[in-house]
Order: C-alpha cells, then structure tokens, then sequence
C-alpha cells in the first residue's frame, strides 16, 4: 500500500479544511443501525444542503463524503473504521482477466443514458432487487428514489442496461465536471450470473474516459460484506485511510 498525495489531493485537503471551519456547524452526528449488519451502531455525520457549486461537491467527495438525498455525510462511528472510501482513477485502470470475460458476456447489453427519473419501470426493477438481496429490510423502491437517488444538490443520470429493449440493471450516479460519483445500482437478481455490477463500474470507467473526467467514486469499501468488497477486485484503487487516499494495486 502505497501513501497516494498528489498536488491533486494536497489542494482538496486545503480546501476542505476552508470549508469545515464554515460549515462545521450545520453537521449532526445521527446514530442509527448499522446499515451493512455490521455488529456496531453507526454514527452519520451529516449536514443538509442546497445546490452546490461543482468544486465544493468535488472537495466534499475527495474528503471521504458520500450523498443521500440531499444530505452530505461521512462517517463517526467510535468503535468502528469499517466503511472505507474508495475511488478508481480510470485513465490508469487495466482490466484483469475475469473482467474481460464480463465485458464480453455483457456485450449484447444496450447501455442507455438518461436523467434520474422516478417511472414504473425503475421502480419495478428497483423493489425486485431490494426485495430479492435485501429480504430481511422493509425496503420501498420509490422511497429510495425519492429520499436516496433524487436530489437538489448536484447534477445526476441513469446509466441503465438492457437486454433486448428489458430494462436488467440501473446505475445512478453523480456527475461533475472532473468527477463521477457511483450513488447506487440495482439490477435483476435473476441475472445474477452475468456479473452485472462488475460490468456496472466498467461502464462507469468507459464513461468517465469518454468525458475526461478524472475521478470514480465508488462509495465504500467494507471488507468484511460481501456487496461491497468486490470493489477491490478493481486496480490500482486508493482507499481514504487516516485522511489521505493510498494506492493498492498494480499499475
């Protein structure tokens, strides 16, 4: 693991520090159950916000922030560091063998970019999903879309994937100028076999190539569930560790 302190990096720090001291004071600290089933209460610190300019949405992510809604938060909690930020720098990514075999088992899929939108076909899509992996939660697609994906601060789209015009998977994502941020994916449970949130983060990659943009936030890296530690099949990759994104990976 390598300490990955770019001129880049350097200057988002700088910045954020501007910004903390300013706005220190509109953050809670919320305390609710571990949304990944960890055995430990999680600690949300967050704050609301209106529209932001894109730099400040681009510090906030580059200082370990994640969004929900319209809230900005990270996390607080005391008795674990569980949930680590990553990010994918894609103009230095390379594929390894078993995501080539994705992109080809995936290369009948259409990929449709489109705005958030809150329609019956997404919700449908959505409630299997959630009904699908997350039996156990009382999950509500259009709770999520309008409380989770839907938002006033920073610009979003769907990129969604269809096999033969049926709609089998949705990424929401926020999207800036030098930056992407992964928000959110469901799929059909049923295609299970095709890895499509493997294929997702490839596409993702593709796209911020496409629009030069130089920055994929994943969201978080959690070792420990399997839902989000297939992240770091991915590289080189930089996880934000005691403040300061560190390169894992080759490359």
């Amino acid at each position: 693991m390598g300490v990955a302190v770019s001129l880049y990096d350097e200057q988002c720090a700088r910045e954020y520090a501007q910004l903390e001291s300013q706005l220190e004071h509109h953050f809670v600290e919320v305390a609710v159950e571990c949304p990944y089933h960890l055995p430990q209460v999680a600690i949300f610190y967050q704050a609301l916000f209106g529209p932001l300019p894109d730099r400040m949405m681009e510090v906030f992510l580059a200082s370990g922030y994640r969004r929900n809604g319209n809230c900005l938060y990270t996390m607080h909690c005391p008795a674990c560091r569980a949930c680590v930020p990553i990010r994918l720098h894609p103009e230095t990514f390379t594929l390894n063998r078993n995501q080539r075999r994705v992109m080809k088992k995936n290369q009948d899929l259409e990929i449709e970019f489109s705005s958030l939108e809150l329609n019956e076909e997404n919700v449908a899509l959505c409630q299997k999903f959630l009904s699908g992996r997350y039996p156990h939660k009382n999950n509500d697609a259009r709770s999520y879309y309008e409380g989770f994906f839907l938002n006033g601060i920073v610009s979003g789209m769907e990129i969604r994937f269809r096999l033969q015009g049926r709609l089998v998977g949705n990424a929401i994502v926020d999207v800036g100028q030098n930056w992407m941020n992964a928000v959110y994916f469901y799929f059909d449970p049923g295609e299970a076999p095709r890895s499509l949130g493997t294929f997702n983060i490839l596409t993702l990659i593709k796209t911020c190539l496409d629009l030069n943009i130089s920055y994929l936030y994943l969201g978080y890296y959690i070792e420990e569930v399997a839902a989000m530690n297939y992240k770091a099949r991915f590289s080189p990759r930089y996880l934000f560790l005691d403040g300061k994104w560190q390169r894992l990976g080759k490359n």
